[in-house]
């Protein structure tokens, strides 16, 4: 090169693809989670500072199970039984306020903690000293449908990334043959539909996937008739046309997701199936969970594949309660025998998985959470029912760095407001984010022109519920 032919900002200029490029694949090459990142969205990411969970299972429990039926119990509710309530009434769904309504279940204390749970959860009580009770959650809903997009996306509208879109995007996930945010399905999305799980504006390979009821649990996971070689022959013409497109655009997200899509989804032909086969496991661990009963065996079945997820790698799994024939926990008549109907169906399996996982070790790193959208008035609706009421209601966390036989905040004596140590959603959120590793002011995606978080401006950690 005769350097009489170029001055220096030619030269510079036509340099800048060679040392320049050397140098720049130096500087990444120090960086193996940027590469990482660049090349699988879903690639294990590092924490903020250590975790003490590397996996959520959220047992939602839709339709809104009443706290003084449950863990929160009132004993003015008792003696006050059928007297009108002479204090202030706050606006309800249906604004059909009857009498005060003593629970029909009687609360004893149990294990070492002395920690009151009711009669419809025999099973579970028998796991109280892993259980931190936070009786004091407000939620800013009582309508189901905003309700349930608060709780799972920290905000009242549909369109925004559900918790579980956020945990992935903030620490990938270690399974290679699942998505990282899975929904085990019973026969009913909640209101507010699969938007209580979507990736709203973060990319698509962060949105839930739903695993239906049955035998086929993903649709279309392997074409009918279609032979293993056909099919291995269009995947290899998809990946050619795919990669023709993303040189030519710059990897856009929607298409870049698309061919994460298409890649897992072949993987996960072969793995599905062999998730879903229990024939493995032992009869004593299908009789944990209850897939020897009617009543338990399906939400039994989901909390076993629950816990073979957390197993293969999947960092956020979330269940769904069964279909009944009614509507879930919501009891706006008949409180006695739906709520009762529901704990029988699901109080088993969760005491199966919470011994099943720490007797293998996963419960430690394995964040368990138990919750509604909201609770139920004190008061009837009508004569046997109880009404949403979103100004207090109790939620159950265990597991993955929760400090167990634990009770957090307060409501009043007919446990209708939150009076002491009031938690937020945000905080909830905000929580669950610190024991997976990240701080949730810093777990942010810039969109519409300002950095977007889980727990928006908003949420404080509730550390006295934290194992130190």
């Amino acid at each position: 090169m005769n350097p009489s032919q170029f001055n220096r900002r030619q030269f510079l200029t036509r340099s800048a693809n060679g040392f320049g490029l050397l140098a720049l694949t130096a500087l990444l090459a120090d960086d193996q989670s940027v590469v990482a990142a660049d090349r699988d969205p879903l690639s294990v990411k590092p924490t903020h500072f250590p975790a003490k969970a590397k996996s959520v299972i959220f047992l939602f429990m839709d339709g809104g199970p009443s706290q003084v039926d449950t863990f929160d119990p009132k004993p003015r509710l008792t003696r006050d039984h059928g007297k009108a309530f002479t204090g202030k009434i706050e606006p309800t769904q249906f604004n059909n306020i009857g009498k005060i309504y003593g629970s029909p279940w009687k609360f004893r204390k149990y294990g070492e903690s002395g920690i009151p749970i009711s009669d419809l959860f025999p099973n579970i009580a028998t796991c109280a000293d892993d259980l931190a009770v936070i009786r004091s959650m407000v939620s800013n809903f009582s309508e189901h449908t905003n309700a349930n997009y608060f709780i799972h996306t920290g905000h009242g509208q549909q369109g925004r990334p559900s918790m579980g879109a956020w945990t992935t995007y903030g620490l990938g996930s270690e399974s290679k043959n699942f998505p990282g945010f899975i929904v085990i399905g019973s026969g009913m999305i909640p209101p507010g539909g699969m938007d209580c799980f979507n990736n709203g504006f973060l990319p698509a390979s962060y949105q839930g996937s739903l695993f239906k009821n049955g035998p086929l649990p993903v649709a279309d996971l392997r074409p009918a008739n279609q032979s293993a070689a056909a099919s291995e022959q269009k995947r290899k013409l998809l990946r050619r046309l795919d990669q023709s497109i993303l040189s030519q655009l710059g990897n856009p997200d929607p298409l870049e997701s698309a061919v994460q899509n298409y890649e897992l989804a072949f993987r996960m032909q072969t793995a599905v199936p062999e998730l879903m086969d229990i024939k493995s496991e032992s009869q004593k661990t299908q009789e944990l969970y209850g897939l020897d009963e009617s009543r338990t065996s399906l939400f039994g079945r989901q909390c076993l594949i629950a816990r073979r997820l957390v197993e293969r790698g999947v960092r956020f799994i979330e269940l769904l309660c069964p279909n009944l024939g009614f509507d879930r926990w919501d009891q706006h008549n008949q409180l006695k025998a739906g709520h009762e109907a529901n704990a029988a169906a699901v109080d088993k399996p969760i005491a199966g998985l919470l011994k099943d996982l720490k007797s293998r070790g996963l419960l430690d790193s394995t964040l368990v959470v138990w919750a509604g959208e909201f609770g139920r008035t004190p008061m009837a609706q009508g004569s046997d029912g109880r009404d949403h009421n979103p100004f207090g209601f109790s939620i159950w966390m265990a597991g993955g760095g929760i400090q167990g036989g634990t009770i957090h905040g307060e409501t009043d004596e007919f446990g209708y407001h939150a009076i002491a140590n009031k938690v937020e959603i945000h905080d909830l959120h905000a929580t669950m984010l610190h024991l997976l590793g990240l701080d949730h002011t810093k777990t942010t995606y810039r969109f519409g022109g300002r950095d977007m978080r889980l727990t928006d401006v908003f949420g404080e950690v509730v550390h006295p519920i934290i194992r130190s």
